[in-house]
């Protein structure tokens, strides 16, 4: 799936994206740059998921837990500041990966042993600011 946006195109993108992702999947990895807009975009999904609370960058938590009401816990990581496997394994990303919630990860390469099983997502800028998401299963 290949999915080419900009950020006023976000909502629709965010409701495809549940609609063709969601109900086969529930763990996600994000590749991409710094400012390639992965955050940007899992909030935009968060918001489509109706999640009620504030959506930010987990950088300095690693993990950041919400609640999706027709869908249950959502769980937003970013391993950015990781050195290891072995620190998302303390940090309880493999126990949120397991726990059959939808889980959004930024910079899975930090833990690929842990992430490898995702959906992987990458995200790149294009020319005109727009972005580019690509899908694999």
């Amino acid at each position: 799936m290949e999915l080419i946006f900009n950020e006023s195109e976000l909502p629709r993108v965010a409701e495809t994206f549940i609609r063709d992702m969601i109900p086969g999947h529930r763990v996600f990895a994000f590749h991409g740059p710094l400012g390639a807009g992965k955050t940007t975009f899992i909030q935009s999904v968060c918001r489509a998921l109706q999640v009620t609370d504030r959506v930010s960058s987990p950088t300095f938590s690693i993990i950041n837990a919400y609640h999706a009401p027709e869908y249950g816990a959502v769980y937003h990581m970013d391993l950015y500041r990781l050195k290891s496997s072995a620190e998302a394994l303390d940090a309880g990303v493999d126990e949120a990966i397991q726990s059959g919630a939808i889980c959004f990860i930024e910079w899975p390469d930090k833990a690929p042993e842990i992430t490898s099983g995702a959906v992987q997502c990458f995200l790149q800028v294009l020319p005109g600011n727009s972005r580019k998401l690509e899908i694999k299963l």
